[in-house]
């Protein structure tokens, strides 16, 4: 035996997944910090038309009124009685938002007044009431 030969210790091939780790997590932490986050009052309305529709900024706190009278906030129905409350609660998350009426078509008067006047009784006074184009 030759006392000088060299044993070759072959390793295996690994590929560090590390820095691929870290580039999915920027560009997830990215994503998050720059989407938009969409806000809806859980039913689907058919809005009256207006000839006098305008673009609505920094809208907070959307209410649904149904045809039947039912009203939603957050995608939940929402009792008449806990309308001021539910819109203090979103109102004092955002100070700088406004309160828009979805009100259907066959809607009350009634209800959309009183869903008015809650939002008034909140401290609410950017309150508008969504349209359709003409």
């Amino acid at each position: 035996m030759r006392r000088n030969q060299k044993v070759v210790v072959e390793e295996e091939a690994q590929i560090d997944l590390t820095p691929m780790l870290d580039v999915v997590f920027i560009m997830l932490i990215f994503f998050i910090v720059t989407a938009s986050f969409i806000k809806e009052a859980g039913i689907e309305v058919n809005r009256p038309e207006a000839s006098t529709a305008d673009p609505k900024e920094n809208v907070n706190i959307l209410v649904a009124i149904s045809a039947t009278n039912e009203i939603w906030m957050d995608q939940r129905r929402i009792d008449a009685r806990a309308v001021r409350a539910n819109i203090e609660r979103l109102h004092a998350e955002n100070p700088k938002g406004a309160v828009v009426i979805q009100a259907d078509n066959e809607s009350n008067t009634e209800t959309v007044a009183s869903v008015l006047d809650a939002a008034r009784e909140a401290g609410v006074y950017d309150v508008s009431l969504a349209t359709d184009d003409k």
